[in-house]
């Protein structure tokens, strides 16, 4: 799969808004951001493609070639946003019918850059609509297991995890991921049965006590997922994105939209060495191929999400790259859910602390990624302190009062 990603750009909306407080009029390429310039690297290519790469972006005369790499299949290229715009039609003509051949997975590499400046779809969950670009949304985490790492065994039981749903929806959660088999590193699985004994009267009983609040059911079983939705769930959210294909069927036959997590192994050998030629690269490349196996079972693009599964193998280093770097999943076209709550990276930043000693590196991490627009979903633990983290961190991204230059704007 041939991707590209953008390194750098001009900020846009900053030029627009200048603009706007200048009373200065401009043409609608400005405003469109397609005299915007960008840098953008892309891989993918095979070592016999490269050349006629090269020769079709030094044949356009819109692009700058600023470097290629045939034996890693790379070219980085600079130019206006317009310019890779006008790239694309001209490589789609190229193509044809035939998208097959390098003039054809270059357009479309291309033509995802598009979506880096775009908003996914709406996603409708049971009772709520989900409307993304204007706030991230909180997803608050329900373990019903004995063994989660953060919180394992206390809301074990179906009374206890009804009063921790409803404290956590005082507390702003958006939606509630109850999960009954816990997937960090060495756990031991349980039985299908097991499994549905611990989550089925806990969402039942959450259809009664938080009925306008959506729910998500965190599973590797396509038999949980079913009986789950069956009994009030909204969403199926699979750490192993579709690998399974009947997980894609259940999802499908029964309605549910679903949560797609890239992760490299399985959850308990995945921290053993995990290694990464490019690490973004293999999380596009490899949820991209979770999608289209959902699209084939016959669930729509835009009624599924993902996560690039932060702590599910991958190093302190690879997760902490991927926060700084998840804009670049939005070249999916999908909202993006991010689960950085009181993970062990945290810990290691911090020099060793455990889990309920994380709550303030979880919400840094959360703003982070809310600061730079690039997070729809954050699936926490501690909902009070993240929604705290989120409203400052989305007041900041939507500041507008420049000074009197610039006029008053909203604050």
């Amino acid at each position: 799969m041939i991707l590209a990603r953008r390194v750098t750009a001009e900020d846009v909306t900053a030029l627009s808004l200048a603009l706007d407080r200048l009373a200065i009029d401009s043409t609608d390429p400005v405003r469109d951001g397609e005299l915007t310039s960008w840098i953008v690297l892309v891989t993918g290519l095979e070592a016999e493609q490269v050349p006629d790469a090269v020769a079709l972006v030094r044949s356009s005369r819109v692009l700058s070639l600023l470097a290629e790499s045939y034996e890693r299949g790379a070219l980085v290229l600079q130019g206006r946003r317009g310019g890779f715009r006008k790239l694309t039609q001209e490589l789609d003509e190229l193509a044809g019918e035939d998208q097959s051949g390098v003039e054809g997975a270059l357009a479309q590499a291309f033509a995802r850059l598009d979506r880096l400046t775009q908003r996914p779809p709406a996603l409708q969950l049971g009772p709520r609509r989900f409307e993304f670009g204007a706030r991230t949304f909180i997803m608050g985490v329900l373990n019903v297991t004995p063994d989660s790492f953060s919180d394992g065994g206390k809301f074990h039981g179906r009374d206890a995890a009804v009063a921790h749903a409803r404290a956590m929806v005082d507390e702003g959660a958006d939606l509630l991921d109850v999960g009954g088999e816990s997937t960090r590193p060495g756990a031991a699985p349980v039985t299908a049965d097991e499994e549905l004994s611990r989550v089925l009267p806990v969402i039942e009983a959450l259809r009664a006590a938080v009925p306008e609040t959506p729910l998500s059911i965190d599973t590797m079983k396509p038999e949980v997922a079913r009986r789950a939705v069956e009994a009030g769930a909204h969403l199926v959210n699979d750490v192993t994105g579709f690998r399974d294909p009947e997980m894609a069927r259940a999802v499908a036959e029964t309605g549910a939209a679903a949560c797609l997590m890239h992760m490299q192994g399985e959850p308990r050998t995945m921290q053993a060495a995990p290694t990464y030629d490019d690490l973004i690269e293999e999380l596009l490349v490899e949820l991209e191929a979770g999608l289209l196996r959902g699209q084939v079972a016959g669930v729509p693009r835009e009624r599924m999400i993902v996560d690039p599964g932060f702590g599910f193998g991958k190093t302190p280093g690879h997760n902490l790259h991927l926060v700084r770097r998840l804009g670049d999943l939005r070249l999916l076209g999908c909202p993006v859910l991010l689960g950085t709550s009181r993970k062990s990276t945290l810990s290691k930043v911090l020099g060793g602390r455990q889990a309920e000693e994380r709550i303030v590196a979880s919400a840094a991490s959360v703003a982070v990624a809310v600061a730079s627009g690039a997070a729809d979903f954050v699936r926490v633990h501690d909902v009070r302190e993240t929604r705290d983290a989120v409203l400052v961190a989305e007041a900041i991204r939507q500041a507008r009062e420049a000074g009197l230059l610039f006029g008053a704007g909203p604050s």
